[in-house]
């Protein structure tokens, strides 16, 4: 936290509906004038912006913690809005990386920003009203720029000695690897994007991860250079979980956001497998339970932290998915672990032609309970499969009729904590 953070904070002179819902719980990490934005934020509607590049089909729970943020936004009274990279996609933000992105064409980048925009309305209201959210394309205007035109008006801000300075930069060079000249770029165009927001809508605040603070000080700095505008900026802290560990990756890759990616099912268990000493901050993080609750559930110990656990998961669920489905994920739980079956109807399915004998290596793979065969084989190596409850020990196993019970159906298992369904069609 940064010095002008700690000191606000320590003398409890917020006034902001908005930086003391922030700050009770848990989403400021860095500002680049705290008590300047709060005096803003208490007097006037913001208007605030975070920017998602659409490199994939959908969004984590990585980003996640950023997503809260324009929730935040819009519970308090002010105006989101999320700002799609379709023009910055075609760069690539090295921060964070070690290589260089892979490029993506236009009809990929443009098939990735309409699946994403589904996503957010789970979050975020959309209209056409003073406080409604707004998605915005910055394609708009990147698309449309003269290079020269470009360089003489934004370029000449922006210095290569403190360029070289930023992280993002910075760690290429100094692990070798290569930073090109389209990437150097990116700062640049980020920067612009926030003083080109200011200009159509208004916007005086961007948002974003701690990783992107370097970014997000240049856009705050360009604004004043070119049009002696007060922009601000505010990042939330790196999440990650109480062993060290990166929240948001499992052994079988990231936590989608779409149930395309990943069934809702998946994604509550996610949740219910959280880390004790991460229960309560993940509840004031994620979720939009009263703190007078989540106060309550912090005090949970040993074997009662499963109750809060599930409450995490349920509530985490309704937002991305809707009721619906976290309570149909919970019921599923509860079947698969308390209700004797163990055959969850909204457990993951696997599918095959009745009268064959599938592989049950292959079985996982499809499922997603190993990333490749390999490791497939090592998860039965070290006795971590079971089918039916009963632990599989070869490596040529397949699944017989005699596993499937009058329905055709029968359960594997990884672990404790990952169930699926094989049935026959």
């Amino acid at each position: 936290m940064v010095p002008e953070i700690r000191k606000v904070l320590e003398v409890n002179t917020l006034k902001s509906d908005l930086l003391q819902l922030l700050t009770i719980r848990g989403h400021i990490h860095q500002c680049t004038d705290l008590a300047a934005l709060d005096a803003k934020a208490s007097q006037n509607i913001l208007t605030g912006y975070i920017g998602f590049d659409a490199t994939a089909d959908s969004l984590h729970v990585g980003n996640l913690a950023v997503i809260m943020l324009l929730r935040r936004l819009q519970q308090t009274g002010h105006k989101p809005i999320v700002l799609m990279g379709g023009g910055t996609t075609k760069v690539g933000d090295p921060s964070g990386k070690d290589d260089t992105r892979q490029l993506l064409s236009d009809a990929q980048i443009d098939a990735n920003i309409a699946s994403i925009k589904t996503i957010f309305g789970s979050f975020l209201t959309f209209g056409s009203g003073a406080r409604d959210a707004a998605m915005v394309n910055n394609a708009d205007w990147l698309d449309t720029l003269g290079y020269i035109p470009f360089l003489r008006e934004v370029g000449k801000h922006f210095t290569i000695n403190r360029m070289l300075t930023f992280d993002s930069v910075k760690l290429r060079l100094e692990r070798e690897q290569p930073l090109t000249f389209l990437e150097f770029n990116y700062m640049i165009m980020q920067g612009y994007d926030f003083v080109e927001l200011n200009k159509r809508y208004g916007c005086t605040l961007q948002m974003g991860g701690s990783d992107q603070w370097g970014n997000i000080v240049n856009g705050v700095e360009l604004g004043r250079r070119m049009r002696d505008l007060e922009l601000f900026g505010l990042t939330t802290p790196l999440i990650t979980t109480a062993s060290g560990g990166k929240m948001g990756k499992t052994a079988t890759g990231a936590v989608w956001l779409k149930q395309e990616r990943l069934k809702p099912y998946d994604y509550w268990q996610f949740w219910r497998n959280t880390e004790d000493a991460d229960v309560g901050r993940f509840l004031k993080l994620f979720t939009d339970l009263p703190m007078e609750e989540i106060a309550r559930l912090e005090k949970l110990k040993d074997a009662e932290i499963n109750e809060a656990k599930k409450i995490l998961a349920d509530e985490a669920t309704k937002l991305a998915h809707g009721d619906a489905a976290a309570k149909a994920a919970a019921d599923t739980a509860h079947e698969t672990f308390e209700g004797g079956s163990g055959k969850g109807s909204n457990l993951p399915v696997h599918e095959f032609n009745r009268g064959t004998s599938p592989a049950i290596i292959d079985i996982i793979v499809s499922l997603g309970f190993a990333a490749s065969k390999g490791e497939a084989k090592r998860l039965i190596e070290q006795g971590g499969l079971k089918l039916n409850d009963q632990s599989v020990t070869s490596l040529a196993a397949v699944i017989t009729p005699k596993d499937l019970d009058a329905s055709g159906v029968a359960r594997l298992s990884v672990g404790k904590k990952r169930h699926a369904l094989v049935k026959a069609v």
